[in-house]
């Protein structure tokens, strides 16, 4: 048996996972009640593809930026350092369906985006490590299988 971990995603058996999918991670319950929601968002099979790097990082730009717009509640949106998906936490909101929804809308402004935010060397800490195409080829994957997207586990 795999050694339980304090990182709730290292126990999580990344070979029974089917990419793409949203899934809620876990909650953390604050000192004056407030309740901090994590969604696991992965957009790549784990151990068999990723988003390269210069996509991941515009698309994380993008969606930093344009998920607000949806949401009053995101306190972050991160990617995983395996290039596989992101992170999104929300305060005080629990409702996966409407998570699904604010991401779908994050994605097609992706896909309408004419250029990446905050990409130059004022604003970003590597500039040079962007595609704007590249980071709509990842947006289009993803919601090309919005179908699947609360499919967690292979049946």
């Amino acid at each position: 048996m795999t050694k339980k971990m304090n990182v709730e995603s290292f126990n999580l058996d990344h070979t029974k996972v089917v990419a793409p999918y949203i899934r809620l991670a876990g909650t953390t319950t604050g000192a004056n009640g407030d309740v901090i929601h994590k969604y696991d968002i992965r957009f790549c099979q784990p151990n068999k593809d990723h988003m390269p790097m210069e996509g991941l990082h515009s698309i994380e730009h993008l969606m930093a930026e344009n998920i607000r717009n949806h949401h009053s509640t995101v306190v972050d949106i991160s990617p995983m350092g395996c290039q596989t998906g992101f992170y999104l936490s929300v305060i005080n909101h629990d409702n996966y369906d409407e998570i699904l929804e604010v991401l779908e809308k994050t994605l097609n402004d992706v896909l309408e985006a004419t250029e990446v935010p905050a990409c130059n060397e004022v604003q970003c800490g590597w500039a040079a490590n962007h595609s704007l195409e590249g980071a709509k080829e990842i947006a289009r994957k993803m919601l090309s299988k919005k179908a699947e997207w609360h499919v967690v586990f292979a049946e």
